[in-house]
């Protein structure tokens, strides 16, 4: 009983931030994606061009991340799987020209979405954090609007330290919204409800996965549920 309890308060409190994407008839729609390193932000991108291209929408996915070979590969990887074209720079050069680019090409491509894909940063390396304002910049001056969603990808295992995450990367990047990823192993994610309570940023989705189609919407009734252990 008391569990069901506690999870029908969980419900309560996650239930107003269990959003999906927004769409805007705004074309191309600008999706900036953010996180530290290793939180699954490129097989975030992976798996949300394909959702979107599934349901019929005209994608192109920006590889932010310059400076790791690894990751660009990764990406493109994922636009193979997803039928996506994937916009590479020269290793190196600057995220926020290749944000202008991409802009411009999405533009004359008649895309409907734009994913840019950013290197993973930690929110205390003040270097890192001021590139990724750049590009927010840099962005805004192409479209003052843009980005239209700013995605902070965090992994469940992280824990209280997400919290900071979210506080610098806001701050920031003025983020829109969340997704969980590897809520797949025995991570519960239950920093989530501290997140939702505290600053009320909608969670868009949760990684549940490897494969391209492992990414649900988020379910606060089920989440509570789980998180509790019924």
């Amino acid at each position: 009983e008391l569990k069901e309890l506690l999870a029908a308060e969980l419900a309560r409190i996650m239930e107003p931030v269990a959003r999906p994407l927004p769409l805007y008839p705004k074309k191309p729609q600008v999706v900036l994606v953010v996180g530290v390193n290793g939180s699954g932000k490129t097989t975030t991108i992976g798996k949300l061009a394909s959702q979107f291209r599934a349901a019929g929408k005209n994608v192109v996915i920006a590889a932010g991340d310059t400076f790791r070979a690894a990751a660009v590969e990764q990406l493109q990887v994922w636009g193979r799987r997803a039928d996506v074209p994937v916009m590479v720079a020269a290793q190196g050069s600057d995220p926020a020209s290749l944000a202008f680019d991409a802009m411009i090409r999405a533009e004359a491509d008649g895309a409907d979405l734009l994913l840019i894909d950013t290197a993973g940063r930690l929110q205390n390396r003040q270097d890192l954090m001021e590139e990724l304002a750049k590009i927010v910049r840099v962005i805004r001056k192409k479209d003052p609007s843009a980005p239209h969603n700013t995605l902070l990808v965090l992994d469940a295992t992280t824990g209280q330290n997400a919290l900071s995450q979210v506080e610098t990367f806001r701050r920031l990047a003025d983020v829109s919204g969340l997704v969980m990823t590897k809520l797949d192993g025995t991570a519960r994610g239950g920093v989530l409800v501290a997140l939702a309570d505290r600053f009320g940023l909608p969670i868009h989705a949760i990684g549940v996965g490897e494969q391209i189609d492992d990414l649900d919407a988020f379910d606060a009734g089920d989440f509570a549920r789980a998180l509790v252990g019924l």
